[in-house]
């Protein structure tokens, strides 16, 4: 697996050296060259400098007219991220459904690092996979994350409530989130760009969450409004 862009390559240099086969950085990359550089020495791991154009051969493998858009720093790693260095809230999980551009998968997965989300389960069919392009999106926050693949979201669901949780799902329609009690064992079930969650997910919900829209467009992004809803069980986990 490669991994593209300066905070991504840095983070698992921190979190995984041991995972990281090698480092190739553009020379055009001085800025920040001297603190891969560092963690490549500290920790034993190859570095080379090599010239843009190269490194855009290196990283797709190949000569291309497209190749990833690296910013200057690929590196090869083992193993995907199996996120042991992370889940500092247990309670709070959020569930994944359908999320098909790998872009909103990385950005929400760098949003649910930074709310302190414990695992984050992903439906395995019908979903973007946590790949080269999710990683770089979430700027190197799937290092620190327990992201698992489920197979079956309702029967999933379901245990979760056995264990005590309760459900909240993300719909347009739903109550405002700062109406519904946040605090406790949290499961956010946030679904796909184009139609949302899946019914019998929805009949699972305890409760439906929607953001309050005052504008002219009728929707969010995804991954803002998976924003806007976690880090409203921030504010209420935190003042609780």
């Amino acid at each position: 697996m490669k991994l593209y862009g300066f905070h991504p390559v840095r983070e698992i240099l921190r979190s995984r050296p041991h995972e990281v086969e090698r480092v190739a950085c553009a020379a055009s990359a001085a800025g920040r060259r001297r603190q891969i550089e560092d963690l490549c020495r500290r920790h034993g791991v190859a570095f080379r400098t090599v010239a843009r154009r190269d490194l855009d051969d290196l990283a797709t493998g190949e000569a291309s007219t497209d190749p990833p858009v690296h910013n200057g720093f690929v590196a090869w790693v083992r193993t995907a991220s199996s996120g042991e260095t992370a889940a500092t809230d247990m309670d709070l999980v959020v569930l994944l459904e359908d999320v098909q551009d790998p872009r909103n998968l990385g950005a929400i997965l760098r949003v649910c690092e930074g709310a302190g989300v414990g695992t984050v389960l992903v439906r395995d069919r019908g979903s973007a996979k946590v790949g080269e392009v999710a990683v770089k999106t979430s700027a190197g926050a799937t290092e620190y994350l327990s992201v698992e693949r489920v197979v079956n979201t309702a029967r999933t669901l379901e245990e979760l409530k056995q264990e005590g949780f309760w459900v909240y799902g993300a719909d347009a329609g739903g109550d405002a989130p700062w109406t519904a009690d946040l605090t406790g064992k949290v499961v956010l079930c946030l679904g796909g760009e184009a139609d949302g969650l899946r019914r019998l997910t929805r009949e699972r919900c305890d409760l439906l969450l929607g953001l309050p829209m005052r504008g002219k467009v009728a929707s969010l992004n995804v991954a803002t409004a998976a924003a806007a809803l976690l880090y409203e069980a921030v504010r209420q986990r935190l003042t609780d």
